[in-house]
């Protein structure tokens, strides 16, 4: 990881993220998870970051 920092972060929005999608994701093994199930967490959270980063700069155009 670049930025030792962002870890905490991406692991808080990892279980937003599933949680807002019904996910059951827990610490610790998720092996009783579908493949379908987490992948749609990672692809949750890569929304969220690109639409928070395209808010951030729209932001400061203004």
């Amino acid at each position: 990881m670049v930025v030792p920092e962002a870890k905490k972060a991406l692991e808080n929005l990892k279980y937003e993220s599933a949680k807002d999608m019904g996910v059951n994701l827990k610490q610790g093994y998720n092996g009783d998870l579908t493949a379908r199930e987490n992948g749609s967490v990672g692809g949750r959270m890569v929304q969220r970051m690109i639409r928070e980063y395209q808010e951030k700069q729209m932001s400061s155009m203004r």
